[in-house]
């Protein structure tokens, strides 16, 4: 029997999935290739004793001086994440940006299950997007695990004060507001326009990693190869 799972700082978690997009990106490019802490420190835009230390979570993974197999690195991040569970999750606001995100075949992150949509639209109620059907929010939510708020913000907090009062306990909110929940609900927020403003922030003041993203970067990297490859 394994024994209890190590509990991730936040930190921590908000990186493990960066290094995993980045290994599944040389996976697919060349099998042969091994990762290193620098390497994936560059990428990722952090110092290669922070890759090391975030890694320790996973257990012995990699070889000291050697680096990490990509493909191992994957797989055992979809395991610390828990990424073998796949949850149920509604998404309330069916404007823009909600159709945008249900149509997006990377939405779910193959850790969710799209299982309800709402609004309170009339035009809008009724109908299939992504093959789910909207349905009045007037009319009560269904319990689910997990919701994505993309309401305008007025509405937000009345959102979501029904879904804590149908049990969801994980939210993700793109309504510029933040929202109050009791002890036991968990909150992540994305704003577009503060995104924009770091941005904005580190291009006129030169910080932050402006020598390029992970897939410009990857075009351009010397791969680094297994011994008598």
């Amino acid at each position: 029997m394994p024994g209890p799972r190590r509990s991730l700082p936040e930190p921590t978690l908000a990186r493990l999935p960066v290094y995993q997009r980045i290994a599944v990106e040389f996976d697919r490019r060349d099998r042969g290739i091994i990762l290193d802490s620098t390497t994936l420190g560059r990428l990722a835009g952090v110092a290669p004793a922070t890759v090391r230390r975030d890694l320790s979570y996973l257990g012995a993974l990699g070889t000291r001086g050697a680096g990490y197999d990509p493909a191992t690195l994957v797989s055992q991040i979809d395991e610390v994440l828990g990424r073998s569970t796949v949850l149920d999750v509604a998404v309330i606001g069916m404007g823009n940006l909600g159709r945008a995100l249900v149509n997006s075949s990377n939405f779910l992150g193959g850790v969710a299950s799209l299982t309800a949509l709402y609004d309170s639209d009339p035009s809008v109620i009724g109908t299939s997007i992504a093959g789910v059907p909207v349905s009045d929010i007037a009319a009560g939510i269904a319990s689910v695990p997990m919701a994505v708020i993309c309401t305008p913000p007025e509405v937000a907090q009345e959102v979501a004060d029904q879904l804590v009062a149908a049990g969801t306990h994980a939210i993700l909110n793109f309504a510029p507001i933040v929202i109050t929940v009791p002890l036991g609900v968990a909150v992540r927020y994305v704003d577009f326009s503060i995104e924009l403003q770091i941005l904005a922030y580190q291009l006129m003041n030169g910080t932050g990693p402006l020598g390029g993203g992970v897939l410009h970067t990857l075009g351009i990297t010397p791969p680094v190869r297994r011994p008598g490859s």
